[in-house]
């Protein structure tokens, strides 16, 4: 028989376990590995996109595309009531990106991008087909008179960034003279007013020149950035949002219709006021010369 390997002794001392392989030192192979997953997290922080904030944006740019779609296939009041949600979504991301430190430039342009169809092609495009076209050139006239209103608008304000005074609009905002267009849609159809009438096409022509030009006016509308809802508020005030919410749930197209007219005409006879009063317009004056 072969004869057996004999085994080693053991040390007199403790034995000495193996080293796990975390307790290795690193390799250059691993070295290289961190560096590169380090680098790819660097690129991301630069170049990549915030979720939560363009998420919303995105859901408002799918509303306005789709109110299109459906004044295309004759549903004018659902069309109406897309603008108005993605009205609701437009307001809800940027308060999103603020409350959660997301800002971005992409996310900037993103929002103008979206809001140029939303609130500038959308709105435009369902006036037309609803009545507009009755009045034949005249109706695709106004119909880009308000269109390119809200690409100037929102042209100017990216400009104004930061020298505009925050509490106040320079000319009405998009998203409300969308509502203003969309509104008085909805309150049409709603109550089935014939379009058969003389006076309904010059009226929607009146509305859409109106929010067209008042986009690009520099009347101050109140933007409400001042109000952080984060603050303690009197008990009043909640009474009042409840009210608000009982008047626009017992006949939404009516009340919110009534809502954006009166703001629609706040901005005129807010400046109107300053100018009797000696004052200057608070839309302009932290504008820098030149």
């Amino acid at each position: 028989m072969a004869a057996f390997k004999p085994r080693r002794p053991r040390s007199s001392g403790s034995p000495q376990p193996r080293p796990f392989r975390r307790n290795k030192p690193p390799v250059v192979g691993e070295s290289v590995i961190d560096s590169r997953r380090a680098a790819r997290q660097q690129f991301l922080r630069k170049r990549g996109i915030y979720l939560l904030p363009n998420a919303f944006t995105t859901a408002a740019l799918f509303c306005g595309f789709f109110a299109v779609v459906q004044a295309m296939n004759v549903r004018f009041e659902v069309a109406a009531i897309a603008i108005f949600v993605a009205m609701v979504l437009d307001g809800m991301d940027g308060r999103v990106a603020r409350m959660t430190h997301t800002q971005s430039a992409f996310g900037e342009q993103f929002d103008s991008l979206s809001d140029m169809v939303s609130f500038g092609v959308a709105p435009a495009l369902v006036m037309y087909e609803w009545i507009l076209k009755d009045l034949g050139r005249w109706g695709w006239l106004a119909a880009f008179v308000y269109c390119s209103g809200a690409a100037l608008r929102l042209a100017r304000f990216n400009t104004n960034i930061g020298v505009v005074d925050k509490r106040f609009f320079q000319g009405m905002p998009s998203p409300a003279a969308a509502a203003l267009i969309a509104g008085f849609v909805w309150l049409a159809t709603d109550n089935r007013v014939p379009l058969k009438l003389v006076w309904l096409p010059w009226v929607a022509f009146a509305l859409t020149i109106y929010a067209g030009v008042t986009m690009v006016s520099n009347a101050p509308f109140y933007s409400g950035k001042a109000l952080d809802v984060r603050h303690r508020v009197p008990f009043a005030a909640i009474l009042l949002v409840v009210v608000a919410f009982v008047l626009v749930s017992s006949d939404p197209p009516l009340m919110l219709f009534g809502l954006f007219v009166l703001y629609g005409l706040s901005g005129y006879v807010f400046w109107g006021y300053r100018a009797v009063r000696g004052m200057g317009n608070p839309a302009r004056s932290s504008q820098r010369p030149g």
